[in-house]
């Protein structure tokens, strides 16, 4: 009796810990997507790179730098997070480096803008290199406390409760600020303070988490940033790889799925440029692709919950593909009208933040164990990136060739992606080695 009554209170402590974690950890979700609306990859950077210097190659390289900087330094810094007890406190650090980044945009625009645009150009596509490396660092050590600290049946729902929340407060606060923002002639700096401020307060949220310390684990002699650290690492995720078939098929899905990164800058440029949108263009866009987000979230979390995650990625690759088929689509139609529907472009890309969230789970998943969270992770983002080193070619030959080509071409990649996907096993129903 006494045993039971034991077990029973363990239980309740464990299901408490795991309740404050989940309010916690969705918090911190939902505070950055509200700042995150402000500066949408999908839209408002390329529009500000564009406000600059109009150039597709140039535009190509957002995508280079973000994945880059998404999948480098996690892969780098895995092992080192692997071994620390507490996860909290480096989250902590990469988001307000994050804020940081933004701060510091914001502060250089004004000075720069009339004078120097090409130094401007230099100084926005650096710090955005050295945000999207804050950013990797950071979803790194997200998903390393979601896998630490939430069980796998119910990261959906606290996807779904992040996601819609986050959604419905990032749609409004656009309506309020980003829409009479970008109205004006050089609202940028308060688009970018804004940005700042919401990833400032998200930074102190992670230290509320109710996290227990792991077994400090030594690190062996060849690790760190130096030479022999470096093969050492590059070694361990040869091993993982070559002991993991699902992880390497999974790494093929995120290659292919990787074309849909590389084009989204692109699209906001084709509507400018072929339909002659407008600024005012760019709410509506940022507004629907937040609300199809949040849609999405509501059946593929709870469905992720009860069938696993390997259907949701088939089915969220698959459906990405139709996203540049869609412009094409767009392209052959009147001008009144292609611009008038090009909102539907944003409704389907909609589903790339969470299809990204779902690699994460599934990546999660395919671990072994706990310890290994980290390196799953880093491997997929690192598979994300790789196809980004032909990502200015893809601009340049939009330049050259034009958009249909490109676009109908980076559709097949996606669907092939999907197909190679529905090949993967599902983690939860196979035996845990």
């Amino acid at each position: 009796m006494h045993e039971g009554s034991n077990d029973g209170e363990a239980a309740a402590t464990t299901a408490n810990r795991e309740r404050r974690n989940i309010a916690c950890l969705e918090l911190y979700q939902v505070i950055v997507r509200v700042g995150w609306i402000f500066k949408t990859e999908t839209i408002i950077m390329p529009a500000v790179l564009d406000a600059v210097v109009d150039s597709g190659l140039l535009r190509g390289l957002l995508p280079v730098l973000n994945r880059a900087g998404q999948s480098l330094p996690p892969l780098l810094f895995a092992a080192d997070l692997a071994r620390r007890p507490r996860k909290k406190w480096p989250l902590v650090a990469t988001t307000l480096a994050m804020a940081a980044c933004f701060a510091a945009l914001a502060a250089a625009w004004g000075p720069v803008k009339e004078s120097r645009p090409d130094v401007l150009a230099v100084v926005f596509l650096v710090l955005y290199a050295v945000f999207s490396s804050a950013n990797g660092l950071t979803q790194l050590a997200a998903a390393a406390l979601q896998g630490k600290l939430i069980a796998a049946g119910h990261r959906g729902r606290a996807m779904v409760v992040s996601v819609v929340i986050g959604s419905l407060l990032a749609i409004a606060a656009a309506f309020a600020l980003l829409g009479p923002w970008l109205a004006e002639a050089d609202g940028f700096p308060k688009i970018f303070g804004i940005t700042a401020v919401f990833f400032a307060a998200a930074a102190f949220v992670p230290a509320m988490l109710d996290e227990p310390a792991d077994e400090v684990i030594p690190r062996p002699a060849a690790t760190g940033w130096n030479a022999a650290g470096l093969r050492a690492g590059l070694a361990g995720w040869r091993r993982t790889l070559a002991h993991d078939p699902a992880l390497v098929r999974l790494c093929l899905v995120a290659a292919c799925f990787s074309a849909v990164l590389m084009l989204f800058p692109h699209y906001q440029a084709f509507a400018r440029d072929r339909l002659g949108s407008g600024r005012d263009s760019l709410l509506t866009w940022v507004v629907v692709q937040n609300a199809a987000t949040g849609v999405v979230s509501l059946f593929a979390g709870p469905f992720a919950d009860r069938r696993g995650t390997r259907l949701v990625l088939v089915w969220l690759v698959g459906l990405s593909a139709f996203t540049p088929l869609v412009v094409t689509g767009l392209s052959f139609l009147p001008q009144a009208i292609a611009v008038g529907w090009f909102w539907i472009v944003y409704a389907v890309l909609g589903l790339n933040p969470i299809s990204l969230k779902i690699f994460t789970s599934y990546a999660l998943e395919l671990a072994p164990r706990p310890a290994e969270h980290p390196r799953y992770v880093s491997i997929v983002g690192a598979a994300l990136a790789a196809p980004f080193v032909v990502s200015p070619l893809v601009g340049l030959a939009i330049d050259v060739v034009g958009f249909r080509p490109v676009f109908v071409f980076g559709a097949a990649a996606i669907a092939a992606g999907a197909v190679v996907a529905a090949g993967l096993p599902e983690p939860r129903g196979a035996p845990q080695p």
